[in-house]
């Protein structure tokens, strides 16, 4: 999950629910609740521990800690010196969670299109319209936080992805590399805020409106495409000469180096997504 959840395209709730432990995660994250707190404060650790089934969530919270710093360095480089690749690899696992996720509508209804052209304007709209920086104010890097966890519930959804629509996977990336405490605090608050409230709020939701919810998804991922399209047109920059607001644009001509590599790595995205989800489902049917 902590693999899933560094990569925009995999998503960590997915990985949870083909591995068979989403329902205890969520039972799991449900039992933080008032209850719980109670047991806390009054000392009664054992009782607290076993509530919140402390075990279980402790390995999983230190298997995501160990994936996200082993591979937060290499994804930066990846990002700086060959971004025409790592965001074409990116592109092919969006496009291949589309696919996937749709696997979990119960009942394909003709209806369910409106609901993808919903999500399809909505992520189009955002990605072409909002500045490519975002504040770096504390309330927004707490709101960061708060986001990125909850889509660890949403199938075909990860943190990170989260974080490149709003403009702050590499800035956290970048934080978590140089170990900015101040930064990371702020952002892991708003993780802890959003697993206790937003995650609440979403299961609810699929629950009651699994379709829909899944259908407004898969609109919001192909629309969000164009935010992590790597070729573009700068129109304004800030004070560093850093690009603040950005148009999609066709590669032209002299880009062809960088045209193939982006194909080439966004088939690979898309393969290896492919079977990753194939080789999970196996695994998980023979158990």
């Amino acid at each position: 999950m902590g693999v899933a959840e560094i990569i925009p395209g995999v998503s960590g709730g997915t990985i949870a629910f083909i591995t068979g432990i989403y329902e205890e995660l969520i039972e799991s994250i449900k039992s933080i609740n008032s209850y719980g707190i109670k047991l806390l404060v009054s000392f009664r650790i054992k009782k607290f521990w076993s509530h919140i089934n402390g075990p279980f969530l402790t390995t999983l919270l230190f298997g995501m800690i160990f994936s996200i710093l082993f591979l937060s360095r290499i994804i930066e480089f990846l990002l700086t010196d060959h971004p025409f690749k790592i965001w074409g690899f990116f592109f092919g696992l969006i496009i291949a969670s589309i696919f996937i996720i749709q696997k979990s509508i119960n009942n394909k209804k003709l209806n369910l299109l409106v609901y993808f052209f919903v999500g399809l304007f909505l992520a189009s709209y955002i990605s072409l319209t909002a500045p490519s920086e975002s504040s770096e104010e504390l309330w927004f890097i707490f709101l960061s936080g708060a986001l990125a966890i909850s889509a660890m519930i949403l199938p075909g959804i990860s943190g990170s992805f989260i974080l490149v629509f709003i403009s702050k996977y590499e800035f956290i990336l970048n934080a978590l590399n140089n170990f900015e405490l101040s930064i990371l605090g702020i952002f892991l608050a708003g993780c802890v805020v959003g697993l206790l409230t937003f995650s609440r709020a979403l299961s609810y939701l699929f629950k009651k409106f699994n379709d829909p919810i899944i259908s407004l998804l898969m609109g919001f991922l192909a629309g969000s495409l164009i935010k992590i399209w790597p070729f573009y047109e700068v129109l304004d920059t800030n004070s560093k000469n850093e690009p603040i607001y950005t148009t999609p644009i066709f590669p032209t001509t002299q880009q062809n180096s960088e045209i193939t590599f982006f194909i080439i790595f966004c088939l690979l995205g898309i393969v290896g997504m492919y079977f990753v989800e194939k080789r999970l489902n196996s695994t998980d049917s023979n158990k």
